[in-house]
């Protein structure tokens, strides 16, 4: 598509009634229903027990599922362009934002990690804003050094060394998970965007070698890294958590138990209503409940794809990257959580998007949700000031 025409669509966005995708609307409105109903579910006894409030965590979830979609249709007003234009700076945030967390007395401690930034009343986990940033800067570069990617090892070293980067950082807090999420999805897009295979096989290969280093440097990763293998050899330590989310999935069956009734929310699975609300899903409506689920992300991650390939086809290479990652991202994270809750994975600490309680994430994911609804509005601005502009079209 000649730069003119891409021209013309970026006065058309102008112009034109805002191009909503209802299916992604459709979806988002889905997984966040389903998630209000099992943070409620999940989290009513812990709740009233703690807080004296059995709808702590659903006023909360509720409360952030709003913001988000305010920053979400905020950001829906944003031209992609500023996030490719500003993309350098966006990533020196997001790096200083992973600098500024491990700094004591600012970075709040939780759980023995150091994750979040204490704002206002609550604590932002840095690392679900920081990859995102450091992805956007990765798609960009896919685009301005689209040629040095694909033919040197040379060009493929940059964006990996800055991955390299955010993952020290990351694992200083520690956080395992976000780091091999960040670099499973920036080693995607790189592929995707022309890497050549060798090299990015290579680099794989040498980066999975050396979290396979650090994993085993410290007894606590290794141990939990490992102890999904054999959790029954140890329920009531290490294994106790594995144990009581596989209890609540089997007891689920086909149909599961009736929603509420789940018996393993009861004080015996900790993190019910965050990293292993998908187990109380599983329980509470079976197989049938856990496959629709899944169908729903399936579907979501199919969408993003489909709108990267239709920016791609538009000749809008950065935003066709943007919607890739989102995708791969959104893809990968639920299956390592839904991994993690059957234990075919080791423990991650992950969220499931847009079902789990965490503020940070709901946040993040609901805005990058919102990048992707405005792709998808100058894709089709764009391909319809295109056929406008051919011979016979109307203007």
């Amino acid at each position: 598509m000649t730069a003119a025409t891409l021209n013309y669509g970026s006065r058309a966005r102008e112009r034109m009634p805002f191009a909503w995708d209802y299916i992604i609307l459709g979806l988002c409105a889905a997984l966040l229903l389903i998630g209000l109903i099992m943070v409620t579910s999940a989290s009513m006894s812990i709740a009233a027990r703690d807080l004296g409030n059995p709808f702590f965590y659903l006023e909360r979830q509720l409360i952030f599922g709003l913001m988000g979609v305010g920053f979400a249709w905020i950001i829906t007003r944003v031209p992609t362009e500023l996030w490719d234009r500003y993309s350098l700076a966006l990533l020196l945030f997001g790096l200083a934002l992973l600098l500024l967390v491990l700094i004591p007395g600012i970075g709040a401690v939780v759980n023995g990690a150091r994750r979040w930034l204490r704002v206002g009343p609550i604590n932002f986990q840095v690392s679900e804003l920081a990859r995102v940033l450091v992805l956007t800067w990765v798609c960009s570069y896919c685009v301005r050094k689209r040629q040095e990617l694909e033919t040197t090892l040379q060009g493929l070293l940059k964006p990996v060394g800055l991955l390299t980067v955010a993952a020290v950082l990351l694992l200083a807090e520690p956080d395992f998970g976000a780091t091999t999420v960040l670099f499973a999805t920036g080693f995607a897009v790189l592929f995707i965007a022309g890497a050549r295979l060798r090299y990015v096989l290579v680099l794989v290969c040498a980066a999975a070698g050396a979290l396979a280093v650090l994993a085993m440097a410290s007894p606590y990763r290794l141990k939990r890294l490992t102890g999904f293998l054999h959790p029954w050899e140890d329920p009531f330590n290490s294994g106790f958590q594995l144990t009581q989310s596989l209890i609540a999935i089997g007891r689920g069956s086909w149909f599961g138990v009736g929603l509420g009734s789940s018996v393993q929310k009861l004080f015996y699975l900790p993190e019910a209503h965050t990293d292993f609300v998908f187990a109380v899903l599983a329980e509470e409506f079976g197989l049938l409940g856990v496959m629709v689920v899944i169908a729903l992300f399936m579907v979501l991650v199919w969408r993003s794809f489909h709108i990267a390939r239709l920016a791609s086809q538009a000749g809008m290479r950065f935003q066709s990257y943007l919607a890739l990652a989102f995708g791969i991202w959104i893809g990968l994270q639920s299956v390592v959580n839904i991994g993690v809750n059957m234990g075919v994975l080791p423990t991650k600490g992950l969220t499931l998007p847009l079902l789990s309680y965490g503020r940070s994430s709901l946040l993040v994911t609901l805005a990058w949700l919102g990048v992707l609804l405005r792709i998808h509005h100058e894709v089709r601005c764009t391909s319809r000031a295109a056929v406008m502009r051919m011979p016979g079209g109307s203007r």
